[in-house]
């Protein structure tokens, strides 16, 4: 997949099959979109492309909006690369390109910039400043500018409930429901982030914790309370199973939310490295114990459900 970052010299001579959105997680709803557009690409002998921006469009449009994201944007790009895409294009998301219309847009960028021959709309997508205009007139002003104009439909779960959608997976998350988000997504749902020094409280009961800042703040964290997951450190193949508590720790009067995960069997001096964290359960609501003993019973029953999911034997 070749990376191309739009700006004033950009002039694609290749007409191609394209599609454009935020992305966001890449997930199995996405997947069926940029399959498709392989597939149409593929027939009619042209180059495939998405078309993505750089931020949030809102973090453009309103300075205090702070995005809960299901990728940072090395993670989409990661995840787009998959997909045997031909180009990737990067919008520089601005205000400037904020107030173009769509058929602007469609004009300037598609058609003059990019050779855009067909360009495939998710089921629920919109651009341009006018939110009021929608499939059809994209559909007129494609006639217009020699654009096909095509739209996909959506993916929905196996039961038919719900389409799957980015908006569906923050929901599923922010409920702790990291089994749903992962069947959506396509992958488990992952935390990356920096080993920091903390107040050393796990140690000192029996259960030494990983205190995790993150690289992205911008990434969605799921909703607190303790999870069975796996780890990987640093750029190691090896992924450690390990129990991670998202949460205050009301046990200890805590107020701010701190990212604590126990690594099983592991000894290591791991500061300042970064850990990848995977979830793959949901074990319990963090809760307030009378006494750090009681608290330590329960994270042993914590860490031997969680072994006995990953049928790991003392």
């Amino acid at each position: 997949m070749q990376i191309i970052h739009l700006d004033d010299a950009t002039c694609l001579q290749q007409s191609c099959v394209a599609t454009i959105g935020m992305f966001d997680g890449v997930h199995r709803g996405h997947q069926y979109l940029l399959n498709r557009i392989v597939g149409e690409a593929a027939k009619e002998h042209l180059k495939s492309m998405v078309i993505t921006f750089d931020r949030h469009p809102r973090q453009v449009l309103h300075s205090d909006y702070q995005p809960q994201m299901l990728n940072t944007f090395d993670e989409k790009l990661s995840r787009l690369s998959l997909m045997d895409i031909d180009f990737c294009v990067i919008l520089p998301f601005s205000e400037t390109m904020a107030a173009l219309s769509a058929r602007g847009f469609m004009a300037d960028v598609l058609k003059r910039q990019l050779s855009v021959a067909t360009l495939y709309m998710g089921y629920d997508n919109h651009f341009g400043h006018n939110r009021n205009e929608g499939f059809e007139n994209y559909v007129e002003y494609g006639r217009e500018l020699g654009i096909s104009v095509l739209r996909s439909d959506a993916l929905t779960t196996g039961d038919t409930r719900y389409a799957v959608s980015s908006s569906v997976i923050r929901k599923q998350l922010q409920a702790g429901d990291v089994v749903s988000a992962a069947s959506c997504l396509g992958y488990a749902y992952t935390l990356c982030g920096t080993v920091v020094h903390g107040e050393q409280i796990g140690g000192r009961i029996g259960f030494p914790t990983a205190n995790l800042r993150l690289l992205d703040d911008s990434k969605l964290i799921p909703l607190p309370g303790v999870y069975a997951v796996q780890v990987r450190i640093g750029n190691g193949r090896v992924l450690y199973p390990a129990m991670m508590n998202i949460g205050t720790r009301p046990t200890f009067n805590g107020h701010k939310v701190t990212l604590e995960v126990n690594i099983f069997d592991f000894n290591g001096n791991i500061y300042g490295e970064n850990l990848t964290v995977t979830f793959c359960r949901r074990l319990r609501d963090e809760q307030r114990f009378d006494s750090e003993e009681a608290l330590a019973e329960q994270l042993r029953a914590d860490r031997e459900e969680i072994k006995k999911m990953y049928s790991i034997k003392d």
